[in-house]
């Protein structure tokens, strides 16, 4: 089992920043991939930014260039730094962690901080 607690959502002007943070506890050392996923009002639940435990990184098209994501697993944390942020990036957004135990996946969720950007 891992936990996983989201932190840094809030309100922000277009073009400001935020940085999103994700602690995790728990099985940690299973974790083998982790992510930031968002739900926008009204749309489907989509992939932000995900990185696998050797490093490899990939974005949203509509993210790259403004989006970093990266890791930390001496801290176990997560972290989705958000530049030059638009109106459309308002969303939920959600870690997401995958876990490999005895050969099988399992999937873990925060609950989800809330990103608004607005003037």
């Amino acid at each position: 089992q891992v936990q996983l607690v989201e932190s840094g959502g809030g309100l922000v002007q277009p073009g400001g920043s935020l940085r999103l943070s994700c602690a995790a506890s728990g099985s940690v050392a299973s974790i083998y991939a982790t992510g930031w996923y968002r739900r926008a009002p009204g749309k489907q639940r989509e992939l932000v930014a995900a990185i696998t435990s050797s490093g490899s990184t990939n974005y949203a098209d509509s993210v790259k260039g403004r989006f970093t994501i990266s890791r930390s697993n001496a801290k176990n944390m997560l972290y989705l730094q958000m530049n030059r942020l638009e109106p459309e990036d308002t969303a939920v957004y959600y870690c997401h962690v995958v876990t490999v135990v005895a050969g099988s996946m399992y999937d873990y969720w925060g609950q989800g901080t809330q990103v608004t950007v607005s003037s």
